[in-house]
């Protein structure tokens, strides 16, 4: 026991010593490759135990509504917290638990589904703590100077980085074993493995964290009833970070509504199996593998809002993707469907790289994690209602492949407008620097 403990001293000393980017980029490794265990399983997994289009939905619509009631409060405890690192390190611990238990919910032998659904929005709700406070944190340990050696946006890059990688080796290594597993209990057994190698890779992360700590720290503030009213006048008054919380809540109202269409669309009108799912997400890992040192470098060039637009017009090729693809025999029409998402990702690193820089421009200093918890409640909230109104405009237009079309196409239209929104508040954010 004694050495145990001494040699996990002797790994939080190295990573002590390790630059920013390295201590991150660990933490992207084991927070991407836990939760990318689960999410690549969420879907099938709950689909083999009888869920339907309805439960698929309300995989992304449960989690929303629980994280609404969480961040406020959330956000207050961040703030009034010396230390925000605890409230990460917990996050990581019940994530982890909470998906253990979702793959022991196959053992319960009634409601089997509703189990499942209840674990997986418990540490979906805890992954979400982790990234709010995770937020709140960042900006304490990281400097935005452009001259330091490690700032944020070097920092950020390697991070993405890393979790690119885990993010092109889960998918494929998930699909392949499924696909290689035969019998509807086998690969349940491998659903569950998949998610208790989750559960060790999230609570690993969270003794990982403890190496991390604030070189500018925040003073904890005490949450009163005068600091919410100035808080929220500020927010009200705040022109730059209400125009910005519009502007990317549209972005992603567009965005949203279609994660459950486009699973859909890829099991019941392009009848991929479990490996051909897996080719989407890698597809798209490797569009921005091969971009994101172009995309950090033009973040110095052109700055952190601008090329942002590049990733929304990018989004908008994976609906054109969906509509071209259905309409083609199968054999092509699945690789048009990955060629139109590995294109569409392309300029996908601009949002992994830029979106949170962005906000930590016009959020407010004072209030940084009541702020960044707003936001992310509104975004929240979206993420709640469109993958269900998604379903509910398909099925409302017919519910067949005619119908996918239709909801893709509007799709697409509002992801170009949401761009050219962008593109405004740009050249309007310049002409008033000016």
């Amino acid at each position: 026991m004694y050495k145990l403990k001494q040699s996990i001293n002797k790994g939080r000393a190295f990573v002590r010593n390790q630059p920013l980017s390295v201590r991150y980029g660990i933490d992207g490794i084991l927070i991407t490759g836990g939760v990318g265990l689960a999410v690549n399983n969420n879907n099938l997994f709950a689909q083999r135990l009888g869920a339907g289009d309805f439960h698929l939905s309300m995989l992304q619509f449960l989690p929303q509504i629980l994280m609404l009631f969480l961040l406020i409060p959330a956000g207050l405890m961040a703030d009034s917290l010396k230390n925000k690192r605890v409230m990460i390190t917990a996050a990581l611990v019940f994530s982890g638990l909470f998906f253990a238990l979702a793959g022991g919910a196959a053992f319960i032998p009634l409601r089997t589904v509703y189990f499942v659904l209840i674990f997986l929005a418990l540490a979906n709700v805890s992954v979400g703590m982790y990234n709010l406070s995770w937020q709140g944190f960042f900006p304490e340990v990281v400097s935005e100077a452009p001259d330091s050696r490690e700032n944020r946006n070097s920092v950020l890059t390697f991070r993405a980085k890393m979790t690119m990688f885990v993010n092109l080796v889960i998918p494929l290594a998930v699909g392949a074993i499924l696909t290689a597993i035969p019998g509807h209990d086998g690969k349940i057994a491998a659903h569950q493995a998949f998610y208790g190698l989750a559960a060790v890779m999230l609570v690993a992360n969270a003794f990982h964290f403890r190496a991390v700590r604030a070189t500018s720290p925040s003073p904890p503030k005490r949450v009163s009833r005068a600091e919410m009213k100035e808080a929220a006048r500020r927010m009200v008054k705040n022109r730059p970070f209400v125009i910005f919380t519009l502007l990317i809540l549209f972005f992603h109202m567009t965005w949203q509504a279609d994660w459950t269409l486009y699973f859909i669309g890829q099991a019941n009108y392009l009848y991929m199996n479990e490996l051909m799912l897996s080719f989407a997400p890698v597809a798209a890992t490797i569009a921005q593998l091969i971009t994101l040192k172009f995309w950090s470098k033009n973040n110095n060039r052109q700055g952190v809002e601008l090329p942002l637009a590049y990733g929304m017009f990018g989004l908008s090729l994976c609906a054109i993707g969906i509509i071209v693809s259905v309409n083609l025999p199968l054999a092509i029409g699945r690789w048009v469907f990955l060629a139109f998402h590995f294109i569409g990702h392309l300029g996908f690193a601009t949002l992994a790289l830029n979106l949170f820089q962005c906000l930590l421009k016009v959020a407010d200093q004072e209030y940084r994690s009541l702020f960044i918890s707003v936001y992310t409640c509104i975004i929240t909230l979206s993420n709640a209602i469109m993958p269900v109104a998604g379903v509910a405009l398909y099925r409302a237009l017919g519910g067949n492949r005619q119908g996918l079309i239709y909801a893709f196409a509007i799709f697409f239209v509002l992801r170009v407008l949401a761009g050219v929104l962008w593109l405004i508040r740009c050249r309007y954010s310049k002409i008033r620097e000016v």
